[in-house]
Formats: C-alpha cells, sequence, structure tokens
C-alpha cells in the first residue's frame, strides 16, 4: 500500500436536480460552501474520515492507482432486503466479511471502479489477513440497495480493516 492519506468522504446533493455526488477530498475540513460544477449546484450534506492508497506490487513495480474509489465501507447488515446484507449472511459461515467499495456519484456521471481493480483490492487485503482466519470480500456500492439510507460503516484507518471479527465496535 503506497501513497497512504487521510481525508473525507464528501457527500453533496444538487438542490436543482436532487442527486446525490460523493468524492473523496484531502482535506480535513469539509467544502461548507455550495458549488456549482458541471451543471449541478452543490450542497454540502456530510462528511465522513477515511484514507486514499493506491497498490504498488513489491515484486515488478507495477502501480495500481484508486483514484476512483472514494473509500470503504463495512456492511452492517442493516437492510435485509439489500444485495450486500445477503451475500454477507451467506458468507458468514464462512467468517467472511462484506466491503463495499464506495465509487464516485452520480453513477451516471463519474467513472467507476473498474471489477478487476476490486479483485486486485479484495487479493490484497485477504493476503493481509490470512492471520487473522478471516476473509474479506469488496463489493461495488452498485449492489447496495440505496447507498443514501446504508448505515455501514466508513473504514477510517487501515487497522479498521485488519481488526478480527470480534475486536470490531
Amino acid at each position: 500500500m503506497v501513497n497512504v492519506a487521510s481525508g473525507l468522504i464528501v457527500m453533496k446533493k444538487c438542490f436543482h436536480c436532487g442527486k446525490v455526488s460523493t468524492c473523496f477530498t484531502f482535506h480535513n475540513k469539509p467544502p461548507l460552501e455550495p458549488c456549482y460544477e458541471e451543471g449541478h449546484f452543490w450542497n454540502f450534506m456530510e462528511g465522513d474520515s477515511t484514507f486514499h492508497f493506491d497498490l504498488k506490487c513489491t515484486r515488478c513495480g507495477t502501480l495500481v492507482k484508486f483514484d476512483e474509489l472514494v473509500g470503504l465501507m463495512m456492511c452492517t447488515r442493516c437492510d435485509e432486503t439489500c444485495e450486500v446484507d445477503i451475500l454477507s449472511r451467506e458468507l458468514e459461515p464462512e467468517v467472511t466479511r462484506i466491503c463495499i467499495a464506495l465509487g464516485c456519484r452520480p453513477i451516471d456521471e463519474r467513472r467507476q471502479l473498474p471489477r478487476e481493480k476490486i479483485a486486485i483490492l479484495q487479493d490484497y487485503f485477504n493476503q493481509e489477513c490470512k492471520s487473522l482466519k478471516s476473509k474479506i470480500k469488496i463489493v461495488p456500492h452498485e449492489m447496495v440497495k440505496s447507498v443514501d439510507k446504508c448505515y455501514a460503516k466508513v473504514i477510517k484507518d487501515v487497522e479498521m480493516l485488519f481488526m478480527a471479527p470480534s475486536e470490531e465496535k
């Protein structure tokens, strides 16, 4: 893991069309001032601390950038009709935790995290989790029934990902 930096997941809403925007900012203070961007009038809704990173292979030096990734969230099983909640229940016997890869929104206007990068993330974190006797399954945010109503826990730092399931609070 390289280029690790703290910042915020920022959620904004356009008061003109009602769309919600999510993005990562390297600032620790939320942008409270309204702004006009790409035909939208964005107003700040909320922000949550998280971190940004890229992955670099220690063998060949290949760098995989995760600019499309806004943050990772741990599923809390808040909606039994959500695909992610259902998958979490199915994988529970295998001690597999579900992380949601939150991408930029609006989905139809922003580049999304490709499945190949989600697979790279999952492989990386599962290599790091071997000593915990648990696995991590990373899914795209499009699987969440309603991101706006989801109570998934934002992963605030690297250590939070590698906590044993019994340590989570």
